[in-house]
């Protein structure tokens, strides 16, 4: 599926039902602590393999236990349908 630019009402929408997840600079944001380095970087490997088969790929970081994850779509200048796809199957992935 092609990605959508969503309008400001249906990004306030989806995040309603997206757990954890919030606006910073026109991305969608979140915030992960994981028990260790390992269990860090083992679920953004899971990530990373979600975000490769869906062709979308995050802005992200890592610091020891954290992992912090930006999410919009170059193509259509905005935050998209692909965006809150993914930070759903981020939030699976991390537990939350």
């Amino acid at each position: 599926m092609p990605a959508q630019k969503l309008s400001d009402v249906e990004i306030q929408q989806h995040l309603q039902s997206l757990e954890g997840w919030g606006l910073l600079n026109g991305k969608l944001h979140r915030a992960f602590e994981c028990k260790d380095f390992a269990a860090a970087f083992g679920k953004m490997t899971q990530v990373a393999l979600v975000a490769e088969s869906m062709n979308h790929h995050p802005e992200w970081s890592n610091v020891w236990n954290k992992v912090v994850i930006d999410l919009n779509t170059h193509s259509v200048k905005g935050i998209s349908n692909l965006d809150f796809q993914l930070a759903a199957k981020i939030n699976e992935i991390f537990g939350s």
